[in-house]
């Protein structure tokens, strides 16, 4: 029995040196070394920003808004045509052309944006809505420039659609979703970011385009679909793509909403666009054409010649200033300065700051429309002084747009006579009351031709 009561003893004191041992060495030796770490070098530092603590991106929210704003649009056509003689030897008829793209209802009464190449030659139109109802719509006007249609559907009730948001606003680097129904399986959403603004597809066209370049996936049935940012906005209108194979690989570009939206203002008001000119030409510069015309100025709209009777000659722009600024927007490019005209409407007037001899300057400028005459299916200007000085011509007129298969002649044409009467100018077509059997051009390539018509 004693024996038991000196085990516990020992084993009870034992517990009670350990105890003492573990509080005052072990955890006063744990205090010492926290309180006793090296500071942080003043040579390293932290980035303590709010934004490395930002959540990754929610693109549900704008997918909620965008899916069902978005339809499928079908576009019916005639392969060709039909003729009597088809019928007597027995002939089949020809199939129907049909094409398919998307579009976005941008009102709650039906009115759909598309792209023009969506809907080109089109003898019926459906839309599909997301909710799978079908509808005969109308076209409202075009716009092949900027390939931008205007669709109307008849509806009963409300439908869901998409608000404009600033494209001008937008930033490279910024999230965005790529709305489109290119299968007609509802509405399909993919992510990407803004890769480029203001994307130029072919500078040697003279309607330069300014797009949104995004690196988002997008199918050929996505033409005319949405791109909206984080908040659901429609930022732009889908329109092209990119790829080594033809398919979603690669970077879509977008129709800015600025101009989407402008020129569907104008067709809705006017029946047709209402361009606002500078009334300059020129080109964008770049290393190699400063280089070529010996300034030191690489980036910048170069004006090579000025428009009688336009607000830019008003304002006292001439041939050799750089133009760098219109408003707040730098331009470093043509598609810079088209993009941004693009939005615009005669008669509104724009700050332009441009460079002569290294000096900058500043001046208000009218935007006006150009003087066009539309006969025989071709759209015409008047030649301005430096286009006379480079052909060595005293007038004559420009082809700016053409659709007319009974004539066929390129844009860029220069028209200098038609059945052998001398074309001065735009007014001298109106004296024109016979159908065209001869015309006198100079090529795109400067070859002086005589077209004889039967």
């Amino acid at each position: 029995m004693k024996s038991f009561y000196k085990i516990l003893t020992t084993a009870i004191l034992s517990a009670l040196i350990t105890s003492y041992l573990f509080i005052n060495f072990f955890e006063v030796d744990k205090v010492n070394k926290i309180n006793h770490t090296k500071p942080v070098p003043t040579t390293y530092s932290y980035n303590t920003s709010l934004q490395s603590l930002t959540p990754p991106t929610d693109f549900i929210e704008a997918a909620s808004k965008s899916i069902d704003a978005v339809v499928h649009v079908k576009n019916t056509s005639n392969r060709s045509s039909f003729s009597a003689l088809d019928l007597f030897f027995n002939r089949r008829l020809p199939e129907n052309s049909i094409g398919t793209g998307s579009g976005v209802i941008v009102s709650p009464d039906g009115y759909i944006i598309t792209n023009n190449h969506v809907i080109e030659n089109a003898n019926k139109i459906e839309v599909t809505t997301n909710d799978n109802k079908v509808y005969t719509a109308t076209l409202v006007g075009t716009d092949p420039s900027t390939d931008i249609a205007v669709l109307k559907i008849n509806v009963e009730t409300d439908l869901p659609y998409l608000f404009f948001g600033n494209s001008e606003n937008t930033r490279i680097g910024e999230w965005v979703l790529a709305v489109g129904n290119p299968f007609n399986l509802t509405s399909t959403v993919t992510a990407g970011i803004i890769s480029a603004k203001s994307r130029d597809l072919n500078e040697n066209d003279s309607e330069n385009q300014s797009f949104i370049q995004t690196d988002a996936a997008v199918n050929m049935g996505n033409s005319g679909g949405a791109l909206v940012n984080t908040n659901g906005e429609l930022i732009g209108i889908n329109t092209a793509i990119t790829s080594m194979s033809g398919g979603f690989v690669g970077y879509s570009f977008a129709v800015p909403s600025n101009i989407a939206r402008k020129i569907f203002e104008d067709i809705l008001e006017f029946g047709n666009v209402q361009k606002g000119l500078l009334g300059v030409s020129g080109r964008g510069l770049n290393a190699e054409y400063a280089k070529f015309l010996s300034i030191s100025e690489t980036e910048g709209f170069y004006v090579a010649g000025i428009e009688d009777g336009m607000g830019a000659k008003e304002a006292g722009i001439k041939t050799g200033d750089i133009i760098v600024k219109v408003d707040e927007v730098q331009i470093k490019s043509f598609s810079d300065l088209t993009g941004y005209l693009g939005s615009k409407r005669p008669n509104e007037k724009v700050e332009v700051t441009y460079l002569r001899n290294s000096k900058k300057n500043k001046v208000s400028v009218t935007l006006k429309k150009l003087s066009i005459a539309e006969v025989y299916g071709m759209k015409l200007k008047n030649l301005n002084e430096s286009e006379m000085n480079e052909l060595d011509l005293s007038s004559g007129v420009k082809v700016i747009e053409s659709d007319n298969s009974d004539y066929p002649i390129e844009n860029g044409t220069i028209i200098l006579k038609i059945n052998g009467f001398e074309i001065k100018n735009i007014d001298d077509l109106k004296k024109i009351k016979n159908k065209i059997s001869s015309v006198t051009i100079i090529t795109n390539e400067g070859i002086r031709e005589r077209i004889l018509f039967r």
